[in-house]
């Protein structure tokens, strides 16, 4: 068996090497064609556009597209890419070329590529003004060096300089200098309102009203789920249901006791609001998609986890709350496009307590800690407190839910603010 099996290879022959070619494009050289790109350091993600464009205008039209004076740029939401003054200094003395190989007539085209060094520019940063380095920060940079680095005797030279370096005369205009120089570099500083607008955008909560006048207005029940997976939401399953236990029987995510109990009073009124029946039917989409954030890339076994809810929803869920990993195309769950999923989740949470929520009930049903939820609730702009004898009227709850806190959302929204640290003393 042995002998047979080897003989049955196949040997490689000298043949096999002869049947690759190249060939030199004949397409026009001052024709755009393909080009060498170099990141040196931040690589963008795949999918990012580049496009291209020749420096001067009024140029040889019929010069080689490899020899012409051109830059790419391409951007992303936070960072853009351009041609670096490098690329030419580089290309001196160097030519570089691109085959393309066809697989079909086993033909490798080549064909002259121009190489560009791509830097790279923070969009945040962009508008900031650098800060000059002047002559006197330079003499402490070096000085600090020669006392870490140098000699004996270089050291000795620096500490000596520094003695007689002592002006008494100078010092009559310490304060106007200083002030000058602080209101230079603080020129580039964004103001106190700027500070507080870039907080606020930066978020990971869902888009909000800061000017509302009612608690309804605040987070706007499109922005939260559009409309497209509003719509395709059905309950005609759970209208057509005996019992409670068959009704959550019917959810995404039936263990959940605080979507069952709010369940149970829909049903329970003598008209049913179809509105925040599909409103809990999505939080129950939600949690489970929370407690299957392992299986985003197997389709199949994510539609499992979420039996009866719509693909529409499940692609909606997949785009917005979760990142595709560089350089691949797997997706996953991270921790800020996890704390978006439970902001937005609470955000509905709010609408169906009438913006007064039992945040220990639902930390029961996610297994995380009161004081996390707690945290979350407080970044949507709630307050954990007792309620008053007004609320427990206006929720129609009794007297002894005073005794816990929940998390209440008033109007005007006030959002949390950073502590100030205390001085060391």
């Amino acid at each position: 068996m042995t002998s047979q099996s080897a003989s049955r290879k196949r040997k490689r022959g000298a043949g096999d090497v002869d049947k690759i070619t190249f060939q030199i494009s004949s397409r026009s050289e001052s024709q755009i064609g393909p080009v060498l790109a170099s990141f040196p350091a931040v690589q963008p993600p795949q999918g990012t556009s580049f496009k291209c464009w020749r420096r001067d205008k009024n140029g040889k039209t019929d010069e080689p597209f490899a020899s012409q004076d051109t830059l790419i740029a391409g951007e992303t939401d936070a960072v853009e890419f351009f041609t670096s003054s490098e690329a030419k200094e580089a290309s001196v003395g160097c030519s570089y070329y691109v085959g393309v190989y066809d697989k079909r007539t086993n033909i490798t085209t080549i064909r002259p590529a121009p190489l560009h060094i791509l830097s790279r520019q923070v969009k945040a940063l962009k508008n900031l003004a650098p800060l000059e380095t002047t002559t006197e920060e330079r003499v402490q940079l070096r000085n600090k060096l020669g006392e870490t680095f140098g000699t004996k005797k270089a050291k000795a030279a620096i500490r000596a300089l520094e003695r007689n370096r002592v002006d008494v005369d100078a010092m009559k205009g310490v304060a106007s200098h200083l002030q000058d120089t602080i209101m230079e570099n603080t020129g580039s500083l964004p103001t106190l309102e700027q500070a507080k607008a870039s907080a606020d955008s930066s978020r990971l909560i869902p888009p909000y009203n800061a000017d509302a006048q009612r608690p309804d207005d605040v987070y706007i029940l499109s922005d939260i789920i559009p409309d497209a997976e509003f719509n395709v939401l059905s309950i005609a399953a759970f209208k057509s249901a005996e019992s409670n236990q068959q009704r959550a029987a019917l959810l995404p995510f039936s263990r959940s006791n605080w979507v069952n109990q709010h369940m149970a009073l829909l049903f329970s009124a003598p008209k049913l609001r179809k509105t925040d029946m599909k409103v809990l039917l999505y939080i129950s989409a939600m949690m489970a998609f929370k407690m299957a954030s392992r299986s985003v890339n197997d389709k199949e076994a994510l539609q499992k986890r979420l039996s009866g809810v719509p693909q529409t929803v499940i692609d909606g869920l997949l785009s917005r709350f979760t990142e595709t990993t560089r350089n691949t195309n797997s997706v996953q769950v991270t921790t800020q496009t996890e704390t978006m999923l439970l902001t937005y989740m609470f955000a509905l949470c709010l609408r169906i307590d009438d913006f007064a929520t039992d945040a220990e009930l639902i930390a029961h049903d996610l297994s995380m800690p009161t004081l996390t939820v707690n945290t979350l609730f407080k970044t949507l702009g709630c307050k954990i407190e007792k309620l008053d004898q007004k609320d427990l009227k206006r929720l129609g709850l009794p007297d002894s839910a005073g005794a816990n806190k929940r998390a209440v959302l008033r109007v005007p929204v006030q959002f949390p603010q950073p502590r100030a640290k205390r001085a060391r003393r």
